[in-house]
Formats: C-alpha cells, sequence, structure tokens
C-alpha cells in the first residue's frame, strides 16, 4: 500500500513537471554578430533587453541566445542540431547570412543551408522564423538583389514567416552604430529590442 503511494505521488510530481515543460515557451535566437551583441557585455545584447520587456509585461517566453559571432548558414547548419536537443526551442529565429554575404559565398548554396535548418528544426517540432538580411551595395548590385531577394524565395516556399531586418532604421544612424558600420552599438540594444517584440510576437501564438 506505501509502496503503490509513493508510485502515485511520484507520478503525480512526473507528470507536473512534464506538463510545465510542455507548456512554457522558448525562443531560440539563432544569429551571428548582430545578436551575439558583439562589443558588448551580455546584459547589454537586445536578447536581453527583450527579456526585460517580457518580464516587464509578464509574457511567458524565455529568449535562448545561442548566436555566435562569425557564424555562416553553413557553421549554423553544422551545430543546429545538438542545440535543439539541448535548449528544446518551442520557435527558432534564424538570423544567419550576413556573413556569407562577407565571404560572397553563392546565394543559393546560403539558401540551400537556410532552409536545411528550417526542415531540420521542423522534423525536430521548432516552429521557424526567418529574419530578412541585408548588406551594403559594395558587395555589387547584382549579388545584393540576388543575396537579400532568396530570404523572401525562403519564406514564401516553406511557409516561414519572414521578419524585417531589424537594422531596418538603425544602420544608417551612425549614433547607433560601432566605428566598423557594421554591427549595432549599446545605443541601438533596446529599440531593436523593442522593434522585435513588436514583430516577433504577434507571430507567436502560444505566448500570453
Amino acid at each position: 500500500m506505501l509502496y503503490r503511494l509513493f508510485y502515485i505521488f511520484s507520478f503525480l510530481i512526473l507528470s507536473s513537471i512534464l506538463l510545465a515543460d510542455k507548456e512554457h515557451t522558448n525562443l531560440l535566437v539563432y544569429g551571428d554578430s548582430i545578436s551575439a551583441g558583439y562589443g558588448m557585455d551580455k546584459d547589454k545584447q537586445w536578447s536581453e533587453e527583450l527579456q526585460k520587456i517580457l518580464v516587464e509585461e509578464k509574457i511567458s517566453l524565455t529568449i535562448i541566445n545561442k548566436s555566435l559571432s562569425g557564424e555562416t548558414t553553413g557553421g549554423g547548419l553544422s551545430r543546429l542540431e545538438k542545440i535543439i536537443d539541448n535548449s528544446k526551442p518551442s520557435y527558432i529565429l534564424i538570423e544567419l547570412g550576413g556573413n556569407d554575404a562577407l565571404r560572397g559565398y553563392p546565394p543559393a548554396k546560403i539558401k540551400n543551408n537556410i532552409e536545411e535548418m528550417i526542415n531540420l528544426s521542423i522534423k525536430k517540432g521548432v516552429k521557424v522564423l526567418l529574419m530578412q538580411i541585408r548588406i551594403l551595395p559594395n558587395y555589387g548590385r547584382r549579388y545584393q538583389a540576388s543575396f537579400e531577394s532568396l530570404y523572401k524565395e525562403i519564406s514564401k516556399e516553406n511557409n516561414i514567416p519572414l521578419i524585417p531586418f531589424m537594422l531596418n532604421d538603425i544602420a544608417l544612424n551612425k549614433k547607433m552604430m560601432l566605428d566598423d558600420g557594421i554591427h549595432p552599438n549599446a545605443t541601438a540594444q533596446p529599440l531593436i529590442a523593442k522593434f522585435l517584440y513588436t514583430n516577433l510576437l504577434p507571430l507567436m501564438s502560444e505566448v500570453d
């Protein structure tokens, strides 16, 4: 009798834990140096600023930032499965491709890598959000157009929500950028967080 009660009690505890995990929503931010907070302390990064907003608004969403400075779509693809298995996200925001463009990688290869990340994520039960990436015109107008258009193609062909580039209103403001003209500075991080709060939340049906 005592053993049976212990078994039932243990089962109820385990069930409640599993249910809580299932109901809790996580967002995996999977990007490059722009999302990794290049040039600043972790607590200044936009992902941390976004988490503060979510806490203030009493929204049950946890941000898991696994972005890596210098990351390419190929590198992101190679480490994604392990990260998903370890962090078990509900959603993933893919913000990759900028470093591929810096290296002049073929847009077709970039597209293929992103689509493989999307397929892997979906296979793991993770809902995918994709961010549009933009590059400076000094890469050549033809390459720029080919590169930037692949995100709309991926979004349409895979039925994946496409989020506008988070630096659209920041990149041309020198006060918001580091001296390299590529990375946003600490001043820009809260603005990026607000931008993503506005553009991300309507796409995440499980968040309240």
